[in-house]
């Protein structure tokens, strides 16, 4: 029986470049402010917010809304299964990378 290929592991929430680094990003930096995102992304605000949405969906990514003063801000996060799925997103593309390396 032939094996299953890692590429069968690569999660499509995840896969879209925009929506892979603001996931590394949270792994690695935990909550962030939106903005900080954006500016770390180099991306405006309304393709960071589509990504967002499309992730939130998912179950990857926790919105927080409040006020610093006056003024609104929104923070991001990573909930439990979304780094439990970038983990496994990131193994495949290591399994993938080494692929044509397994004896």
């Amino acid at each position: 029986m032939p094996r299953k290929h890692p590429r069968l592991e690569l999660d499509a929430a995840i896969h879209a470049p925009i929506r892979f680094s603001l996931v590394a990003v949270l792994s690695t930096e935990g909550e962030c402010a939106f903005q900080q995102i954006c500016h770390q992304l180099a991306v405006n605000a309304a393709t960071l917010s589509k990504n967002v949405a499309y992730l939130e969906t998912a179950g990857y990514v926790e919105v927080r809304k409040g006020f610093v003063g006056k003024r609104p801000r929104t923070w991001l996060s990573l909930t439990p299964a979304g780094l439990e799925a970038f983990n496994r997103h990131t193994a495949a593309l290591h399994a993938i990378s080494h692929v044509g390396n397994a004896p």
